[in-house]
């Protein structure tokens, strides 16, 4: 890992770099993949896994199972069980301590799942946990939010998993997404756990560039950061234009890699 430059360690003692938290971070415990989802729902649906899974997106076949089965309850209560198993000790996750004894003031993160409440929890670090509208009223001032982008498994509704809640989440225009419009404005974001590939970030960069392209403050946007693993220049050329810093680990194992760059940037 190269030297981490001054003004990414700077905005994060000072408080002033939003974190990205993505599924490569949830995966470091082990937790189930896009494939057991799809092969649960194959299963639900009496389908044959692998051939289901050449029927459509991930998202489509949430919504074909959302149709037929009159709503996402059931598989969002697997998904709960399957996400939280028993038998997983967050607090052996040095990734998930480190952000948690970090100085990221706000944590936006687009998983589900609740791990990093509970390491917050485990590490004794007090936070607010936004996941709708309503948690917008009981913030405590100077308290670290934890903001779930993409739906928690405590609000069934808020989940974003089949193209209809997809498609809905594009417009960009929820209470939480005005939120991160004003947010991005003052800080550094850094991205870690993402894909390169993920439609899903590559919206949120063009999102967010856009929210800085309408503002009279354009040109002292903070530069934001995208850690991985993974050279790329085509990657690295486009997320420039966006304002977007690649981090590139030479570290070829994920989980090892992003653990010594959280080292670096927290310790």
């Amino acid at each position: 890992m190269h030297q981490l430059k001054d003004e990414l360690l700077e905005a994060h003692r000072n408080g002033r770099l939003m974190l990205f938290v993505g599924a490569g971070v949830s995966a470091n415990l082990g937790l189930p993949d896009w494939n057991a989802l799809i092969g649960r729902i194959a299963e639900e649906l009496g389908y044959d896994p692998e051939i289901f899974s050449t029927y459509g997106t991930p998202l489509a076949l949430a919504e074909f199972y959302k149709k037929r089965m009159g709503g996402l309850g059931a598989l969002r209560s697997w998904m709960d069980r399957a996400w939280h198993n028993t038998g997983t000790d967050v607090t052996k996750s040095d990734i998930h301590r480190l952000i948690a004894k970090s100085n990221f003031s706000k944590i936006y993160t687009t998983n589900y799942d609740r791990w990093l409440e509970s390491a917050h929890d485990a590490f004794g670090v007090k936070y607010d946990k936004i996941k709708s509208v309503a948690d917008l009223v009981r913030l405590t001032e100077g308290r670290r939010q934890i903001i779930k982008l993409h739906g928690d498994f405590d609000l069934e509704d808020s989940i974003v998993l089949d193209e209809t809640s997809y498609f809905r989440r594009l417009d960009f225009d929820t209470p939480l997404d005005i939120k991160l419009r004003a947010d991005v404005l003052g800080c550094s974001v850094l991205f870690i756990g993402y894909s390169l590939n993920d439609i899903n970030i590559r919206l949120l960069f063009y999102r967010l560039t856009e929210m800085w392209g309408s503002s009279s403050l354009a040109t002292a946007r903070p530069k934001s950061y995208f850690f991985t693993n993974r050279p790329n220049p085509v990657a690295k050329e486009v997320l420039g234009q966006w304002g977007i810093e690649m981090i590139v680990s030479e570290e070829d194992a994920p989980g090892k890699a992003l653990t010594d760059f959280m080292q670096q940037l927290v310790v």
